[in-house]
């Protein structure tokens, strides 16, 4: 069941959002947009509203601006992103559905910072992606992110501004003694 409420933006209610803000600035907070969908068949008389999640919005507190976030291979089923600071880490799910991407984007640029296949061994053909990757972790200093693909072995990736690095297991090992 899906916790619904609305964004109001100068007294005005704009859009339906589910989920916990994240702030970026003082200024820029990113949420989750809802939306209601159709659900009724055609030959259905009456209309069958439900709910269902959407894409990430950025809110410009200031000037009240709302504006969609496009996030590459994002699906709004399977998805699920993290965020720290500017950035946003989540898998990737094909239009196929067969190949899950570990992609990480920085708001304000155009092309992801990261964009990585990932095994899906684990994941049997024709099933549902949901299950193969988790919400990636975020790691303060250095700053690291880590994908677990089911199936899969952890990968980890540091970022350096618009740079981003696979972290060796011996890096890995130093940075957490």
């Amino acid at each position: 069941m899906l916790k619904i409420r609305p964004l109001i933006v100068d007294g005005r209610m704009r859009e339906y959002v589910v989920g916990s803000p994240h702030d970026v600035t003082d200024d820029l907070f990113v949420v989750r947009r809802a939306m209601r969908v159709n659900d009724s068949l055609p030959d259905e008389a009456s209309p069958h509203w439900l709910w269902q999640r959407g894409g990430w919005l950025v809110v410009n507190r200031t000037s009240g601006r709302i504006s969609p976030i496009n996030l590459p291979e994002f699906d709004a089923l399977y998805s699920v992103a993290s965020w720290y600071r500017d950035y946003v880490a989540y898998c990737g799910v094909s239009d196929d559905g067969n190949k899950i991407s570990a992609i990480v984007i920085q708001l304000g640029r155009r092309k992801p910072v990261l964009s990585k296949l990932l095994p899906n061994d684990g994941v049997p053909e024709g099933a549902a992606p949901d299950s193969a990757c988790p919400a990636p972790e975020w790691q303060r200093n250095p700053v690291r992110l880590s994908f677990l693909p089911a199936g899969g072995t952890k990968q980890t990736f540091s970022v350096r501004g618009h740079v981003v690095d696979a972290v060796s297991d011996e890096e890995e090992e130093d940075a957490s003694k």
